[in-house]
């Protein structure tokens, strides 16, 4: 319960963006006030997943081609069932996604942006909800990136580029138009 109480003190003090994302914070809340099993897989209803948009020093965004959904997103995944706190399942997932062994939050790990979405049924999953509690991470080590067995490839794309993706959603481009206002701070 702790754990949860946690999320729960985190995911109320973000400071959501539009109305979608505000929607989106409050059915994480009442998630992980109903649901003891919401981090790992093992609710079948959707669980916590933690994320990040790493920035390097030119305040380029790394994505993955990612091979299952086959699009660029950032990197992250699913917390492991002893993880609860999802800025440490997005550090983890991000160093084991992207090979950067520097990677880092600048300060206390803060959501830059929250996001629920929809997984289609596949194999013997079915259909589930990640709440996906996205970061910021910043490496000063760009070159010592490594593709992993979860992608078909690694990129570095510039905000304008990432911005002008075809295949972003609209919570991706809300995240974008947020690390746009960090490099302007």
């Amino acid at each position: 319960m702790p754990h949860r109480q946690t999320l729960i003190a985190r995911l109320t003090a973000h400071t959501p963006a539009d109305a979608a994302e505000a929607a989106d914070r409050e059915r994480m809340i009442a998630f992980a006030q109903a649901h003891a099993d919401c981090f790992g897989k093992a609710n079948p209803l959707g669980h916590f997943t933690g994320s990040a948009f790493v920035l390097d020093p030119a305040g380029r965004v790394l994505m993955t081609h990612h091979r299952k959904l086959n699009r660029w997103l950032q990197v992250g995944g699913h917390s492991e069932p002893h993880e609860h706190d999802p800025a440490q399942t997005a550090l983890r997932e991000a160093r084991e996604e992207s090979g950067l062994p520097d990677l880092r939050f600048e300060g206390v790990p803060t959501p830059l942006d929250l996001d629920i979405h929809r997984i289609p049924a596949r194999r013997d999953e079915p259909a589930h909800d990640h709440l996906d509690v996205r970061y910021a991470l910043y490496t000063d080590q760009p070159d010592a990136v490594a593709v992993s067995d979860e992608s078909h490839a690694l990129r570095w794309f510039t905000l304008a580029e990432l911005a002008a993706l075809p295949d972003q959603d609209a919570a991706n481009r809300r995240a974008v138009a947020k690390l746009q206002a960090l490099q302007g701070r």
